[in-house]
């Protein structure tokens, strides 16, 4: 029974001393990876062209002063931008490289959400936000992006940020017509969830008339202008109460997103016409899917999103 005990205390200590052990070289990688980080930054600095001149241009001095007073309507001093300050140029192949990495390592900082609904905004560091697959998922959608959006000749420029969780700075690339990506005004959008609608006026003189009803959703840059949209048509066609055929279609787009559209007529004569819709919307770092046996979109992850599942009757 002695050595029993003694054996167990011997376990315990071992036990100990692993957790320990662990806990050391878990807190060891992770200080590599957040100075692997920094590292990064300021590698790109040095491979960065210098630009002939520091100051701002205007078109995107207009984006960001527009930026401002939006996140201020909306999300008062949660948010602010403090500072701005031009960098330099890409004009290497490392620079490009380097630009990919750091925008998607797990420390920089992101944002999501829809200002006009300041619930649904969330702000941190890619790594606090997002875990498993949606991190997964969230950093291929950025290095896509920037890979497709940021090429040689990009200007770089970094911003300070000041949030209810402190201060911080992003990377923001732009040209001389405007911004081309930042994680805070990529990751964060501006959307009225009510949507748009609007119908046609009947021609009653014509023999066998149509009608249709059109039903939209919008997203917008910070700054006010339109990044995307999504939406369906329904038209049917009639002989005084009695419909005869009707159609459908549907569109969704997004700049640096993701969209996805799906519609169809289930009834197409008789006393009215009927579709059903299934669209979406949503920033790289989250993902749509479309599920055909219940016919509806859906959004993983933590990106910005506006999804809209649903029927529309329309009658003579």
């Amino acid at each position: 029974m002695k050595k029993l005990v003694t054996t167990f205390k011997v376990f315990a200590v071992l036990s100990v001393l692993a957790l320990n052990s662990c806990q050391s070289e878990n807190n060891e990688i992770n200080q590599q990876e957040t100075v692997q980080a920094k590292v990064n930054t300021d590698d790109l600095k040095k491979e960065l062209a210098p630009l002939p001149s520091q100051i701002i241009p205007e078109a995107v001095q207009f984006q960001l002063n527009e930026s401002g007073k939006n996140l201020e309507a909306y999300l008062k001093n949660d948010l602010q931008i403090t500072g701005v300050a031009a960098l330099g140029k890409i004009t290497t192949q490392k620079g490009l490289e380097l630009a990919q990495n750091i925008i998607s390592d797990k420390d920089q900082f992101i944002a999501s959400g829809n200002i006009m609904e300041p619930s649904s905004v969330k702000v941190g560091k890619i790594g606090d936000l997002y875990r498993g697959d949606d991190l997964t998922i969230a950093r291929q959608g950025l290095k896509e992006a920037i890979s497709e959006e940021v090429k040689s000749g990009t200007n770089v420029m970094e911003i300070t940020w000041n949030s209810k969780n402190g201060t911080f700075k992003t990377l923001c690339f732009y040209s001389d017509s405007g911004i081309i990506w930042d994680n805070i005004f990529g990751g964060l959008v501006m959307m009225d969830i009510r949507g748009n609608s609007e119908a046609s006026s009947n021609n009653q003189a014509a023999r066998i008339v149509s009608t249709w009803y059109k039903q939209w959703w919008t997203a917008n840059w910070l700054w006010g202008s339109k990044r995307g949209e999504m939406g369906y048509q329904i038209t049917i066609y009639y002989s005084g109460a009695t419909v005869s055929n009707a159609d459908v279609n549907d569109w969704g787009y997004i700049s640096l997103g993701k969209a996805k559209s799906e519609s169809k007529i289930i009834k197409k004569t008789g006393a009215y016409g009927q579709c059903r819709y299934a669209l979406g919307l949503c920033t790289p770092t989250g993902s749509l899917s479309f599920n055909s046996s219940n016919f509806s979109v859906s959004f993983s992850g933590l990106g910005s999103n506006i999804v809209s599942n649903g029927t529309k009757s329309l009658y003579p």
